[in-house]
């Protein structure tokens, strides 16, 4: 009996034993198992590395000498850092300049837009008025249009205003008015947040004697901060990298000295405004100043950096914006 009884006990630890293995490598409804997990952070770590292999490939080129440049063991790591290639770069492009104007160019219609979509997604989550659905369809029908498709009325409005004339005019009003770019997105994560508050507070403020526009400003605008910080960061990026419709808003006849421009702008002519430049320093420089491939990354880097910084500063703010307004992204 004892015999049988030792067994059954051996073979229910051995079978505990094996679940509770079975448990770490494929893991239980609570927790994800050692396979689960590999798995995972393995596809994290291919998927990073696909995004970050650029941005590592560029800066480490950047930094490169011209003989790093030529020797082709010289992949990654350079022999030896220089900056050079950021001193031509940044004359090349006029950085500091081009830098003041594209924040300019940026910052102010993306501030614009915030403001506005959040007052229009506000009033048609909110309020029920004649033709609210007729005005939500056409939203979603401007949302599907491919921007291209207004590009051309656009410019034509402008062009018959007079208002192409390098100036920051047209982004101005295109984002009062709501036509900013991408702004029926903007709207339309607005309406989604506003459509997930509740409507006692707005209530119980009106009772307390707020009006439509205070509560909206004391109520419904405070609680939309994470909405905020997702527009506000994706509208600052596309103002930021647009180069089409801002070449043709600003006008092609612009200079860097009387009109606007962007650090886009000057990348796209980062060949020929150093080839300019290196006529003017010809006398002072030598044949390895010509442009390189480690001068471009220089340059594209410079470009990005803004951007880069912006989105560390913001990073922990944006991702629990994301997670509590349910945006994906683009």
């Amino acid at each position: 009996m004892n015999a049988v009884i030792g067994k059954e006990r051996n073979a229910a630890v051995r079978q505990n034993r094996k679940e509770k293995w079975k448990k770490r490598f494929l893991g239980s409804a609570e927790k994800r198992g050692w396979i689960g997990s590999f798995v995972v952070y393995a596809l994290l770590i291919v998927i990073s590395f696909i995004f970050v292999y650029p941005v590592l490939y560029m800066i480490s080129r950047s930094l490169m000498s011209r003989s790093d440049l030529l020797d082709s063991s010289a992949m990654w790591i350079p022999s030896s850092i220089t900056l050079h290639n950021y001193e031509s770069a940044i004359l090349t492009m006029d950085y500091w300049n081009s830098l003041l104007k594209n924040l300019y160019l940026a910052v102010v219609p993306t501030v614009a837009q915030v403001l506005i979509c959040s007052a229009v997604g506000y009033g048609f989550a909110r309020y029920n008025f004649p033709g609210k659905k007729i005005w939500m369809g056409v939203l979603i029908l401007a949302f599907l249009l491919p921007s291209q498709t207004t590009a051309l009325p656009n410019y034509l409005i402008f062009q018959n205003l007079r208002m192409i004339d390098g100036t920051i005019k047209p982004f101005l009003i295109t984002s009062i008015l709501g036509q900013g770019f991408k702004s029926t997105l903007c709207i339309l994560i607005f309406y989604n947040f506003h459509k997930q508050t509740p409507q006692s507070l707005i209530e119980a403020a009106e009772i307390d004697g707020a009006g439509h526009i205070k509560a909206y400003f004391r109520i419904a605008l405070p609680l939309a901060t994470a909405a905020i910080v997702v527009v506000t960061l994706f509208s600052f990026v596309w103002y930021w990298n647009e180069t089409y419709l801002v070449r043709n808003y600003l006008g092609y006849g612009t200079t860097r000295a009387t009109g606007l421009t962007t650090l886009m702008l000057e990348l796209n002519a980062f060949e020929d405004s150093y080839a300019s430049a290196y006529t003017t320093w010809a006398s002072s420089v030598t044949s390895s100043d010509r442009i390189n491939d480690a001068i471009r990354m220089a340059g594209t880097v410079l470009a990005i950096a803004p951007l880069m910084i912006f989105y560390f500063v913001l990073q922990k703010q944006f991702v629990e914006s994301v997670d509590r307004a349910g945006i994906t992204g683009e």
